[in-house]
């Protein structure tokens, strides 16, 4: 049979609030139900559509081991209540998993092979720490120079970054202000409120004078990491994390979290079937490679890439989200790609919002796509650095 090309439509885009690891509002909520509750929401945006219709579920998880083990997509598929007959992905490309997710399911649409898919990205970096539970490298990594970079912790690759792009510690420090003060401004606002799913948390405790365990529930609605008081002062007294003579500290870089988000993809044909208005066009996608050494600087490997793909100019961008997985990395990124400040992160990004590994790309696409469509602008770009030297890029297309 003979596939047709086709556009991919994204017709919901959704994700819970993000939490701080490990003793935020999440530390005792599963990765799978979290990831249950995002799938649950983008299906019920979407009224008329037949579960049984959906070609399979892609989720990306950068630690897929323990509570989000076990094909964590298939499992968080069947706690969401899809029918058996839905098939589940797991796919790890380490912090672009969720884009990746998201590409990948376009793509199955895009081939002809899917009327709808869901894509997704789930991670607690509460239950499962940075590395996995278990980190085993390779010893070959450590015996020879050209391979020791993969061992790079990555805040010693921002540390690299900042020496080789001249990235100063007060660069840095100005950087994560900034990037507060826009995700204060915009929680204020309340535009985080549409691509936001409320989550109920289930706290179980016990009562020593009655014996029994209480439960008590709470609604949680926003982020968790924003702080409206950073300031440079504050910043200042910080001290270097990674390197002792290092401008990289835990307040310019992102924050350890939990989170999920999902994305809902649909054909041209299904979309029409259904009468439904998308909210954006899945365009472009790429993804490359750089020195695990300077791991930050992927996207300005991968953004021209995806640009070309798309046949699109740099400056045909309107929003850009940069994952902010350091300040260092993220004005190396800026600067020598020449991107506009006013056009990158205007809701601010992780080291504000937080970064839950693999959700973040899904989290992103769902904060650019509704950003688009709200406050105006036709295309954006979603991209990110990635662990050992990878970068991705991917460009959509607002249709609201």
């Amino acid at each position: 049979m003979t596939k047709q090309v086709q556009d991919a439509y994204i017709v919901a885009a959704v994700r819970t609030p993000i939490g701080k690891a490990p003793r935020g509002m999440f530390r005792n909520v599963r990765p799978d139900d979290m990831l249950a509750h995002v799938l649950k929401g983008a299906m019920a945006q979407v009224p008329g559509l037949d579960p049984h219709d959906i070609g399979d579920v892609v989720v990306g998880c950068a630690m897929p081991e323990g509570e989000q083990g076990m094909n964590v997509a298939r499992i968080g598929l069947l706690l969401a209540g899809l029918p058996d007959s839905v098939p589940g992905l797991t796919i790890n490309r380490f912090c672009a998993s969720g884009v990746q997710a998201v590409a990948q399911a376009a793509d199955r649409i895009r081939l002809g092979e899917a009327d709808v898919m869901l894509a997704a990205g789930t991670e607690t970096m509460t239950m499962i720490p940075m590395g996995g539970n278990k980190i085993a490298l390779n010893p070959a990594v450590f015996a020879k120079d050209e391979n020791i970079g993969i061992a790079y912790g990555m805040g010693l690759t921002a540390e690299n970054v900042a020496k080789q792009w001249e990235v100063s510690r007060e660069d840095q420090d100005a950087f994560a202000v900034e990037s507060h003060r826009r995700a204060s401004a915009a929680m204020a606002n309340g535009e985080f409120k549409p691509e936001i799913l409320p989550y109920t948390v289930i706290d179980r405790f016990p009562d020593s004078q009655t014996m029994q365990v209480k439960v008590r529930e709470r609604l949680v609605e926003n982020d968790e990491g924003p702080r409206f008081d950073c300031n440079l002062q504050a910043l200042a007294k910080l001290k270097p994390a990674f390197a002792a003579r290092g401008g990289v500290t835990a307040g310019n870089s992102s924050q350890m979290s939990d989170g999920a988000g999902a994305v809902l993809l649909m054909s041209e044909r299904l979309v029409k079937q259904l009468g439904l208005k998308p909210l954006a066009r899945f365009v472009s996608y790429a993804v490359a490679g750089v020195s695990p050494r300077i791991m930050g600087i992927g996207p300005i490997a991968t953004i021209p890439r995806a640009l070309e793909l798309a046949g699109l100019q740099q400056d045909d961008m309107d929003w850009i989200e940069l994952n902010e997985a350091f300040a260092a990395q993220s004005l190396a990124v800026i600067r020598g790609l020449g991107l506009d400040p006013a056009k990158v992160n205007p809701l601010g990004s992780a080291i504000a919002l937080g970064h839950p590994l693999g959700a973040t790309g899904a989290i992103r696409v769902a904060t650019l796509v509704h950003g688009l469509c709200r406050r105006g602008g036709r295309y954006g770009m979603v991209t990110m650095c990635i662990g050992t030297g990878m970068g991705a890029a991917g460009v959509f297309e607002a249709l609201r």
